[in-house]
């Protein structure tokens, strides 16, 4: 295990997460390559912005789909974990889905590997049941 790439992975996974809880959509965007290994597992008939993406135009419309159609109410973070260039995050958040007004509250983990410390490969895992029940009308 080397350290400092632990170290260097802690700082820009808490750097990326400040930049997501301030909805800033330029730094989000540098924290990944081109190409990216990214998939929110779910039901994209009912939430576009979940599903496969491999380019950084595609995380940026993830990022407008998702802000355009919820609202933030809350989040906490449980524990981030680094080793190497490997990291997890784990956590809950509730949002307010914007067309039907209904609450959505999920634990959650993201799984991040980077790469000359950019995101190259990003896993995360919420509870999509419910998220496509807060968007049914």
């Amino acid at each position: 295990m080397n350290s400092d790439t632990t170290q260097q992975t802690l700082n820009t996974i808490q750097n990326y997460l400040g930049a997501l809880g301030q909805r800033d959509l330029e730094k989000l965007l540098a924290f990944f390559p081109e190409n990216v290994d990214w998939f929110v597992p779910g039901n994209e008939d009912a939430a576009p912005w979940l599903g496969k993406k491999s380019t950084k135009e595609e995380i940026k419309t993830f990022f407008e789909l998702l802000w355009a159609n919820t609202e933030p109410l809350g989040a906490k973070i449980d524990s981030i974990f680094a080793e190497d260039n490997h990291a997890a995050v784990i956590g809950e958040f509730s949002s307010r889905m914007t067309k039907t007004g209904k609450t959505y509250e999920s634990l959650f983990s993201i799984y991040f590997t980077l790469e000359d410390n950019l995101i190259v490969r990003y896993r995360l895992l919420e509870d999509s049941h419910a998220l496509v029940n807060a968007l049914k009308n």
